[in-house]
C-alpha cells in the first residue's frame, strides 16, 4: 500500500529536498506552501503523514496542527522549524505534533523520522483488541489506564500528547529502571540518531509540568545524573 505524505512547506527548496526524500520511500508525496492551503487538502482526507513547517503564510503550523488534532482519527504529525528554542518545540509538542526536526537537518534524519512514525501507526493498528483490559497503573495518586489512554492525577485528568502518554507507560511499565536519552529513543520515538537526546529532554519537563507536585523535586520520573531517567520504584 502506498502511503500519503502532505508536506506544507514555503520554502521551495526545502519542499522539493523533502518532497523527493519521501518519494524515495515508496510514499506519494504532496506539497502545499501555505497553511490554509495545506489544511484544506489534509481535510480533503487520503493522508497518512503531515510534514508540517512551522512558519507559514495563510495559518502558522501551530494553528494547522491544531486543527488536525481537532478532527476525527489519527495521522502523525512531524513539524520543521528553522527555531531551536525550547518555546517552539514546546508548543508545537503541546498542539499535539508527534515530533519536530529543527532546520537544517539530515536527510538520513527525515528518512528516520518518517520511518518511525509509520512503525508507530502501524502497531497501533497492528495490535489486537486485548481479551481483558490491562492493568490501570497506579502509583501515589498517579492513575495511567494504557486503553482509554487517559491519565489522572489526584483525580484530575492530565492532558498528555500521544507521545507523552507513550513515555510515560514505559517508565511507568519498567519502575526503578534506568533509561539513557538514547535508549528511550530507540524505545518511544523508534529512531536513536545521536545529538537528538534534546528530544527527550524536552518531553520529559513537559510530562513532568503535568504530572509532577514539585517540579524541582519529580516524585515520579526521576532524574540519575550523568545516566538519564527512571520511575519510581
Amino acid at each position: 500500500m502506498t502511503r500519503t505524505v502532505l508536506i506544507v512547506e514555503d520554502n521551495p527548496g526545502i519542499a522539493q529536498l523533502v518532497q523527493m526524500h519521501v518519494e524515495d520511500l515508496g510514499c506519494r508525496a504532496l506539497v502545499e506552501n501555505r497553511g490554509d492551503s495545506g489544511l484544506a487538502r489534509y481535510q480533503q482526507g487520503g493522508v497518512d503523514l503531515v510534514i508540517l513547517d512551522l512558519m507559514l503564510p495563510g495559518l502558522d503550523g501551530l494553528a494547522v496542527c491544531r486543527e488536525i488534532r481537532a478532527g476525527t482519527g489519527y495521522v502523525p504529525v512531524l513539524m520543521l522549524t528553522a527555531k531551536s528554542s525550547e518555546l517552539d518545540r514546546v508548543l508545537g509538542l503541546e498542539m499535539g505534533a508527534d515530533d519536530y526536526l529543527t532546520k537544517p537537518f539530515s536527510v538520513a534524519e527525515l528518512a528516520a523520522r518518517v520511518k518511525a512514525l509509520f512503525r508507530r501507526v502501524d502497531a497501533m493498528s497492528a495490535s489486537p483488541e486485548p481479551a481483558q483490559e490491562p492493568t490501570v497503573i497506579e502509583c501515589d495518586g498517579l492513575e495511567i489506564d494504557p486503553v482509554r489512554r487517559r491519565v489522572q492525577v489526584r483525580g484530575e485528568e492530565a492532558e498528555l500528547t500521544a507521545r507523552e502518554f507513550d513515555l510515560l507507560w514505559h517508565f511507568a511499565t519498567n519502575p526503578g529502571r534506568v533509561f539513557s536519552r538514547m535508549q528511550l529513543l530507540d524505545a518511544v520515538w523508534g529512531y536513536n540518531h545521536e545529538g537528538y537526546e534534546h528530544t527527550v529532554n524536552t518531553h520529559i519537563n513537559r510530562l513532568r509540568g503535568k504530572i509532577e507536585p514539585e517540579l524541582a523535586n519529580p516524585h515520579f520520573i526521576q532524574t540519575v545524573w550523568g545516566v538519564g531517567y527512571r520511575f519510581r520504584d
